[in-house]
């Protein structure tokens, strides 16, 4: 990080007419995998109480399963439903709020990426719009409607569970080719009922969660929405190929009730389209006038989807473009994830002491 470049800019506070944050800084979330049976435990509150013990404005946890039984794959993958689960998440909020800090829930379902086989419930079919795959081979039937609007049920109850517990905020996950995703691109909706069609009507499913949601926690809650253009299948796939595109994909859920959009790309510098500098967060937020976070590859070289070692860069880009008001906030995966106090040291000033990220931090609790 150069010198002379002040850093002021990622450690103004934040305030919308429903979220303050001490700063611009989010932690991203990350599948982590630590939570035996679903359920988190000491390590994992711990874990997160780190980042708020060291400045960071905004936890967003790992994704955790809804209350649907293909919604993980894996038997360490922290749910959202059940009693101990929930107590496990009561214990996270307890110990964030503790050290001062802010946290939401990512809600997931990972939809049609599932295996067969795949545990904690093995019997449990994968599912989707269409029954298809990110390479749109069949697997499944597709979801019927009654099946649709048990899945929106899902996502409802464990928001209305997240404002029980007492967290600040939830975050929706729409991203990276998962269910809510796999129901706005083309490629895996083929549906021709009112949650299939054109780029507005696949919409439909993630507007009757957003909805759902938010008779559930009320008019003052946050609702981040997590989106993205890509695919862990397909790396330069576009659900909007321009931004009159992207503002038809956008104005929907708006009107749902999202507060903040979380704009996923690989690499937070990179123009969304031809013409403009403009990076995805920065074209939501000039195409919906809402708050954004941006995030890919935070003062690392190297992007995260590669799971290599890479070096630490310096943050000016970042900077400017917080300054330039592109975005409003920026979240931090992998810095975050090796070094708990990533935020503070920026903040410090300590760039030599910045570490490096070693994949074999995926494999730990720093």
């Amino acid at each position: 990080m150069s010198e002379n470049k002040t850093i002021q800019a990622l450690f103004d506070s934040f305030s919308s007419d429903k979220l303050q944050l001490p700063n611009r800084t989010v932690m991203a979330p990350m599948t982590r995998g630590f939570s035996p049976n679903g359920v988190p435990g000491e390590d994992v509150a711990a874990y997160y109480r780190r980042r708020a013990e060291h400045n960071v404005g905004l936890i967003i946890t790992e994704g955790t399963g809804i209350d649907h039984p293909s919604s993980v794959s894996g038997d360490s993958i922290p749910l959202f439903h059940g009693e101990a689960s929930l107590e496990g998440w009561k214990r996270v909020v307890d110990q964030v709020h503790e050290a001062g800090g802010k946290i939401a829930p990512q809600l997931w379902h990972v939809g049609m990426t599932r295996n067969k086989g795949d545990l904690p419930n093995e019997e449990a079919l994968p599912v989707g719009p269409s029954g298809l795959t990110l390479d749109g081979e069949p697997v499944t039937d597709p979801l019927t409607e009654s099946e649709v609007e048990q899945l929106v049920d899902a996502y409802a109850k464990a928001a209305a569970e997240a404002k029980r517990l007492g967290f600040d905020a939830i975050e929706l996950h729409g991203a990276h080719g998962y269910l809510i995703d796999q129901f706005f691109w083309e490629q895996t909706n083929k549906r021709t009922d009112r949650y299939g069609g054109d780029l507005v009507k696949r919409t439909q499913f993630a507007v009757d969660i957003i909805k759902a949601c938010r008779l559930e926690v009320g008019p003052e809650f946050p609702i981040i929405f997590r989106f993205s253009q890509w695919k862990m299948s397909d790396y330069k796939a576009q659900l909007a190929k321009t931004p009159e595109e992207l503002e038809q994909f956008l104005q929907p859920l708006v009107e749902a009730g999202v507060d903040i959009f979380h704009c996923s790309t690989r690499r937070f510098w990179e123009p969304a389209f031809e013409g403009s500098d403009l990076n995805l967060a920065g074209w939501t937020k000039k195409l919906t006038g809402k708050p954004v976070i941006s995030v890919g590859s935070v003062g690392l070289s190297g992007e995260f989807t590669s799971f290599t070692n890479a070096d630490t860069t310096s943050l000016d880009g970042l900077v400017e473009k917080l300054e330039e008001e592109e975005f409003d906030l920026i979240a931090i995966g992998r810095s975050l994830l090796q070094d708990p106090a990533w935020v503070e040291k920026v903040e410090n000033g300590q760039a030599d002491d910045l570490l490096p990220f070693d994949k074999s931090s995926l494999t730990k609790l720093y």
